[in-house]
């Protein structure tokens, strides 16, 4: 799986996880130099805690 923004492929993984027909990508298949740390979390009850990580 690719993840592509503006042309560039910004993640890309063979092992995504699906939850309802979105693909979260392994930390370490971010291309990190379109990527910067944020302090930010979010928690769903049944996804757990999940770590932003917006563009630069």
């Amino acid at each position: 799986m690719k993840a592509i923004w503006n042309n560039t492929i910004v993640a890309e993984s063979d092992d995504t996880v699906v939850v309802e027909n979105n693909h979260y990508f392994p930390p370490e298949s971010i291309k990190k130099e379109y990527f910067k740390k944020s302090t930010t979390h979010t928690t769903c009850p049944w996804k757990g805690v999940a770590s932003l990580y917006p563009g630069n």
